[in-house]
């Protein structure tokens, strides 16, 4: 009994542990060190004087202007690429890093057109695992089955979310940054719903009270969190802590329901939500490093989506195991 109380203590930690180490790293578009950088300020004010005036937009190839690259941020995007060569060149004489974020975000290499490349493609990865586990749901497990509904719409959720992640990272607009800040709460607060759900067994028909209110109590805290980064103040601290909580929470809660499923059925599948957990509390310390793209394309963050793309696809091999063996269980009884 101490063994197992010693484990859930150590992956409580390691849960909370990210969320205090997490937070303190993010950071506010507007105190972006480069934007105030001279150099590039002046850059970018003689870019659009020389080649903005005239109105013409025929100069820029076809393929950026589809993905709504303008005059003025064809200069932004070149003056960050210019400064960024120049300081590299030749070293700040004031100990600066000679790589700095411009508008929040590492000066990317931009390849066709996308802004941040590794992380909408790691991001289309993701987006193939959830698309590939809900075709393995549809398949494996029967319609019967009362907790499918609830797999079959983490599944599409977690599509929707991807597919916003890779259109933010395609091109960075207010509209495109919502989008994927709603779409990943909306995934995370998600999962938060259907743990309690599937660990519980909500689903009974004696909890259906209960279940309702729960559903009630998730769907508004949806509704007030979306609500106050759009009517009230758009908080990327707030937004990251409410994020990192909740699925801090729920990743506890099935840590806990690993550990004593594993003890009772004594097979291997039965503990992979824990594994699948610290795997995502690893990946989740990439976001932690923070560090300049490598080649001008691979940063931390772009690691941080590809690290949960292995995870996706196990989740769903759980889900699948899991409602094998409950229905087994059911047959048992019946």
């Amino acid at each position: 009994m101490i063994r197992h109380r010693s484990k859930r203590r150590s992956i409580s930690t390691w849960l909370l542990l990210s969320v205090v180490l997490l937070i303190p790293h993010i950071y506010l578009v507007s105190a972006s060190y480069g934007d105030r950088l001279p150099e590039f300020q002046n850059c970018v004010e003689v870019c659009k004087v020389v080649n903005c005036n005239s109105g013409d937009a025929s100069s820029i190839p076809i393929h950026l202007r589809l993905l709504l690259w303008t005059c003025s941020s064809e200069c932004d995007y070149t003056c960050q690429r210019i400064t960024t060569t120049q300081r590299l060149k030749t070293p700040p004489p004031n100990g600066s890093p000679p790589v700095v974020q411009y508008h929040g975000k590492w000066p990317f290499l931009r390849l066709l057109g996308m802004q941040e490349p590794f992380s909408v493609l790691f991001s289309l990865m993701n987006l193939a695992a959830h698309q590939h586990g809900l075709s393995q749901l549809r398949q494996k497990i029967p319609r019967s089955y009362a907790l499918r509904p609830y797999y079959l719409s983490f599944a599409h959720i977690g599509t929707v979310a991807w597919i916003c992640s890779s259109v933010f990272h395609t091109r960075d607009f207010r509209i495109t940054e919502k989008a994927d800040y709603f779409a990943a709460g909306a995934n995370i607060l998600y999962g938060f719903y259907y743990t309690p759900i599937r660990i519980f067994r909500l689903d009974q028909s004696q909890y259906g009270a209960l279940l309702q209110f729960w559903t009630f109590i998730c769907l508004g805290l949806y509704v007030c969190h979306v609500g106050y980064l759009t009517l009230w103040r758009w908080d990327y601290t707030y937004n990251m802590t409410a994020n990192v909580t909740v699925g801090v929470v729920q990743n506890m809660l099935w840590s806990w329901f690993s550990i004593a499923r594993y003890r009772r059925l004594k097979r291997n599948w039965a503990a992979w939500p824990g594994l699948i957990v610290a795997w995502i509390v690893v990946a989740m310390s990439m976001e932690l490093l923070d560090f300049p793209p490598i080649g001008g394309l691979l940063d931390a963050h772009a690691l941080w989506h590809l690290g949960t793309v292995g995870p996706t696809w196990w989740w769903y091999q759980f889900l699948i195991k899991d409602a094998e063996e409950d229905l087994r269980g059911e047959r048992l009884k019946a």
